[in-house]
């Protein structure tokens, strides 16, 4: 089985897998969840698959188009990763960017609930990264007392709410004011919301400070920007960060320590450096270029770091 770092380094190679429609694709989704669990649609727009584990269940929300196209092994996020760890897994898959607006989907949860299908298990995890992040939110009151958590999440799309919100103009015109819509509310009954933004992206930092709450541990995440989970795979701390979340043993402290390998990450590099080319700051800009190069090769660096030179002689030339 590969691992949880395996099976995200990268997308696979199409070639080293047999073709497969996608109609195909969901009825072995299918066969999966009618041997170790259950499969659903939730109308046209949605799915559900679930497998059966132990205890802990992982509840996760992504675009279904998305696993077809680059998980390797064409399955739900985390499904190695969870499944070999004895933990059941709820997956839900998006077929568009629809933030899971859809009554379907409500009414599902609103089955689970009044099922009692979360009471099943001994701890509830709800996990989402932006799209992915406002669903586990708003469906995380459907299991009073889960664990919530959120990176890079949306509080709202509602635009008498969050009107200053200029992104994902294709979800503008779901309903955001029913059922499960206000995030920062739903979670308003969760034990634990473990919330992970960068401060410096203003729109993401907007959405997080209207999440409020003694039960409500922020995370700082600067110079990330919104894409913080995929960075987190490059680094190799997303599966210590989901880990801790779930055994309830984050601190602040062990979250910055598994954020020092940031520095050593050439995705978190280059970020940095399209930041300090913006701060008008050249004397900065070629001390972090000349650190980056002490360490590697970066033709990207190399040419920042000869523009910035020119630019501190020319203002010393006019001293």
């Amino acid at each position: 089985m590969k691992t949880f770092a395996g099976r995200w380094q990268g997308r696979h190679d199409m070639k080293d897998r047999p073709e497969q429609t996608q109609t195909e694709w969901q009825t072995n989704l299918q066969s999966i969840g009618a041997r170790e669990g259950f499969y659903e649609a939730l109308g046209p727009e949605h799915t559900a698959l679930f497998v059966e584990r132990g205890k802990t269940l992982i509840v996760t929300f992504e675009n279904l188009d998305h696993v077809y196209g680059n998980a390797d092994d064409r399955m739900p996020w985390g499904y190695d990763f969870v499944t070999s760890r004895g933990w059941s897994m709820l997956g839900l898959m998006a077929h568009d960017w629809t933030w899971y607006r859809d009554c379907d989907v409500h009414d599902f949860f609103d089955r689970l609930r009044e099922e009692g299908f979360f009471k099943r298990f001994d701890k509830v995890i709800f996990y989402g990264a932006s799209m992915g992040a406002y669903a586990a939110a708003v469906f995380s009151s459907a299991a009073p007392g889960a664990t919530v958590i959120c990176i890079s999440p949306q509080a709202t799309l509602d635009r008498g709410v969050a009107s200053w919100e200029t992104r994902y103009r294709k979800a503008w015109k779901r309903n955001y004011t029913d059922r499960y819509g206000y995030a920062p509310d739903m979670v308003s009954d969760a034990e634990a919301v473990h919330l992970f933004y960068d401060p410096r992206a203003a729109l993401d930092a907007m959405h997080a400070a209207l999440f409020r709450g003694a039960h409500v541990h922020k995370y700082r995440c600067r110079f990330m920007g919104h894409r913080i989970a995929s960075l987190w795979l490059q680094m190799g701390v997303l599966k210590p960060v989901i880990e801790g979340c779930v055994a309830g043993t984050m601190t602040d402290a062990e979250f910055y320590t598994l954020l020092r390998r940031r520095r050593e990450t050439p995705r978190f590099q280059k970020e940095m450096l399209h930041t300090l080319e913006g701060m008008n700051r050249p004397k900065l800009l070629a001390r972090y270029c000349r650190a980056v190069l002490a360490r590697r090769r970066g033709p990207h660096f190399r040419k920042a770091l000869r523009a910035a030179e020119q630019r501190i002689a020319k203002y010393e030339k006019k001293r």
